[in-house]
């Protein structure tokens, strides 16, 4: 890999979580004129539209070849799943808040690894694993005004962790661009299925103009995300990832003029120090540095 690729790699990790911060507040904003199962469908066909029209030229039908079906559905599903608690989770929290807990991912699918595999998890992670929990109690921070509302980021959290882990295998088995296509597939299936139930016309044009925002900011993001993991190292990567916090806090204060309090800001320093720091000990406990730590 050329060192004058880390600098492009950095700055489309930047690009990516930009994009991805763009979506939660997008989404946000929607989430009260726009039933759910359309918005989502409307994303999901974008982003199948596109990875086709990228893809189709190249493979043909051999971009629709799976060895694993069954596992492709149920990663889709998922990811759909996943859609679903974040876009509930966005009309209690503000964007922030949300993007703080859901960057818990990657210490749940450390919790899974050793659950489920067997993979040892060193004193040290576990001790980043609950600097992470703790974390996230200071951000949802529960108490007398607690509505059960506010744990759906933690479901955001859970299918995250199974669809990630589950993207492992399959990349594995039928490459990338055949598990994109089929992701995007499946939810578009299934989201149709229910639109006839959830679709409204009286939308205006500014929410017609919101809904094309979140199919381009996602579809831009995963791009973007791809393309930095293509070119630098997750290890040099994975502090950037945390920027995304930042960006939904300023979207937040730009478009709902939420602040967050001293106890929010706490947390979301617990979980990018807890998640920096566990990717660094997992790289060293591996006998890699952390800038060449494996994807």
């Amino acid at each position: 890999m050329k060192d004058n690729q880390t600098p492009q790699g950095i700055a489309l990790m930047i690009a990516a979580v930009a994009c991805f911060a763009a979506l939660d507040t997008l989404t946000k904003s929607v989430g009260g004129a726009v039933p759910v199962i359309m918005a989502l469908w409307v994303r999901y066909l974008a982003q199948t539209a596109l990875t086709g029209a990228v893809l189709l030229p190249a493979r043909g039908r051999y971009l629709l070849h799976t060895r694993r079906p069954v596992l492709q559905c149920a990663r889709a599903a998922l990811m759909l799943v996943s859609s679903l608690c974040a876009f509930f989770s966005l009309r209690v929290l503000p964007v922030g808040d949300f993007t703080a807990v859901a960057m818990l991912t990657p210490l749940a699918i450390t919790l899974a690894a050793a659950a489920l595999m067997g993979e040892r998890v060193s004193p040290v992670r576990w001790l980043f694993l609950l600097l992470g929990f703790a974390g996230a109690l200071m951000v949802i921070r529960p108490g007398p005004d607690f509505e059960p509302a506010m744990l759906l980021p933690l479901g955001v959290v859970l299918s995250n962790a199974g669809y990630q882990l589950l993207t492992g295998m399959l990349t594995r088995a039928d490459g990338v661009g055949t598990t994109h296509f089929y992701t995007g597939c499946v939810a578009t299936l299934l989201l149709t299925a229910a639109l006839p139930f959830s679709w409204v016309w009286h939308v205006s044009a500014m929410h017609w103009a919101m809904l094309a925002g979140m199919a381009l900011a996602g579809c831009a993001g995963h791009l973007c995300l791809v393309l930095a993991y293509a070119r630098t190292p997750v290890g040099i990567l994975t502090p950037y990832l945390y920027l995304q916090i930042a960006f939904a806090m300023l979207g937040g204060w730009m478009v709902f003029g939420a602040v967050p309090d001293a106890w929010s800001l706490l947390g979301v320093a617990f979980i990018a120090a807890s998640g920096v720091g566990g990717t660094a000990a997992a790289a060293r406990e591996r006998g890699a540095p952390a800038a060449n730590a494996p994807a």
